[in-house]
């Protein structure tokens, strides 16, 4: 490894906060978090999500980022600069990059799935289209593999070009720019769904706990949805925020720069469901949909709204900010890992990853259409196949090494990790909290990776 040059930091604390939350801030957010709220009983689940995400989120957040300012590196260099002379953590750091490349090989394509309807949408594609036919939009959409590889590209050049102007003119000067106007654009969407007739209806089962519903779905269920929900939403376990830990000024403690992202992370998600019940109680859509809520249910929706061309564009502006949020984010961490470990300048390690995720993302574009055939774990596709690794073993895996590599005396140790975390001025880790992060926090990341692996 050659030595590392002096790392770019961030121009403002405002641009950390905004980027990390935007690469929290996901599909996974509007997607997944409103329809495994509407399996799961409504508010009682959100209670559950918002206490696993103090219990466990927080914690496994200010690791990744004390890995990555203790060490002023990426995942691999950054374990090699922290662990003992002769331990091996490193090694995770690997499967940290490994799991950043097989996520953008997925994660590019359903973005520009988010493209291609913000298009679809911005040109009235959907005017023409009768209510039954709106699921054979997405049918159609998938089924083509040009179309696909169009957006999927578009997203590829976009999010290395942002990268190419480097860490402040680049990737925080976006980032600022797209987050700002998501949360306009979610509140915006929000305080238009409660508008809506009957959307009180959609706001009771989202925001009042109905402790019989949540019996109905069974208790123990509505426990580890919201466990997983809130552990996976924060993309934490491969290293994605452990990099901008690494542009991260001494001035702060860590455990407030997490809670602060933490709540912007979860307070897209709770508008997003402000967006998508009272909508789909108003127009008598159920939300516990799955993924077709987003492609199929509130198209639907919005073409029966007044005004739904417009409303359906700003939904998926909204929705397109919030993958791209993310592509960004996670490209940035790539970059950075060829800069750390191969000494390559930034331009040649934004050239080669761009080459790389452009051909590494075409099986799963395939996958729909031309590979349709192709199952790989389980009877899986390709994009689920790519999914289960990363968010059923690395995520949790990587987030269990992180967490026993911070507080066991044959890591970095749990003094040390402190040290970090509380450097700074703002809310401080209490030390008292020792006990439960040595013995009872892992034992919880464990039980997430034993969720993971048994089959639903």
């Amino acid at each position: 490894m050659t030595e590392t040059r002096k790392r770019e930091n961030f121009g403002s604390r405002l641009g950390f906060i905004l980027v990390s939350a935007g690469c929290a801030v996901g599909i996974g957010n509007v997607w997944k978090f409103p329809y495994v709220t509407g399996q799961n009983g409504g508010a009682v689940f959100v209670l559950f999500y918002l206490l696993f995400l103090i219990l466990m989120g927080i914690p496994v957040m200010t690791m990744e980022f004390a890995v990555g300012r203790a060490s002023r590196r990426s995942a691999v260099s950054g374990y090699k600069a922290l662990e003992k002379k002769g331990s091996k953590w490193h090694i995770h750091g690997w499967f940290c990059i490994a799991g950043c490349y097989l996520l953008m090989m997925y994660y590019t394509t359903v973005s520009g799935w988010m493209l291609d309807y913000f298009y679809k949408f911005a040109v009235g594609t959907f005017d023409t289209v009768a209510a039954e036919d709106v699921g054979g939009v997405f049918g159609a959409m998938l089924s083509d593999p040009i179309e696909m590889g169009i957006f999927m590209v578009i997203t590829v050049l976009a999010g290395f070009g942002v990268l190419s102007f480097g860490v402040q003119k680049g990737l925080e000067k976006v980032n600022k720019v797209m987050m700002t106007g998501l949360l306009i654009l979610i509140a915006v969407l929000a305080i238009h769904s409660l508008t809506l007739d009957g959307a009180g209806e959609g706001v009771g089962f989202y925001l009042l706990p109905d402790w019989s519903k949540a019996m109905e779905a069974g208790l123990w269920n509505v426990m580890s949805a919201a466990m997983n929900q809130a552990f996976f939403t924060l993309s934490l376990g491969i290293g994605a925020l452990e990099i901008f830990g690494s542009y991260m000024s001494d001035e702060k403690t860590l455990t407030g720069e997490a809670i602060r992202v933490c709540a912007l992370d979860t307070f897209v998600a709770i508008l997003a469901g402000l967006i998508i019940f009272p909508a789909c109680f108003s127009y008598g859509v159920q939300p516990d949909q799955g993924p077709s809520l987003i492609f199929i249910t509130l198209p639907t929706v919005f073409m029966n709204m007044p005004g739904g061309r417009i409303w359906g564009t700003l939904f998926f502006v909204f929705m397109t900010f919030a993958s791209f949020s993310t592509v960004t984010a996670v490209f940035e961490n790539l970059i950075a890992y060829l800069e750390d470990e191969f000494g390559w300048s930034r331009g040649k390690a934004v050239t080669v990853n761009l080459i790389f995720i452009l051909v590494a993302s075409l099986p799963c574009v395939l996958g729909y259409n031309v590979w349709s055939d192709l199952h790989i774990l389980g009877g899986r596709d390709v994009l689920d196949s790519e999914d289960f690794i990363v968010s059923n073993l690395l995520l949790p895996l990587g987030s269990l090494i992180f967490c026993l590599f911070c507080v066991t005396k044959f890591g970095w140790g749990f003094d040390k990790y402190m040290d970090e975390t509380n450097k700074g001025d703002g809310i401080k880790m209490p030390m008292w909290l020792k006990p439960y992060f040595k013995f009872v926090l892992p034992v919880l990341v464990l039980i997430i990776v034993i969720m993971g692996l048994i089959p639903s």
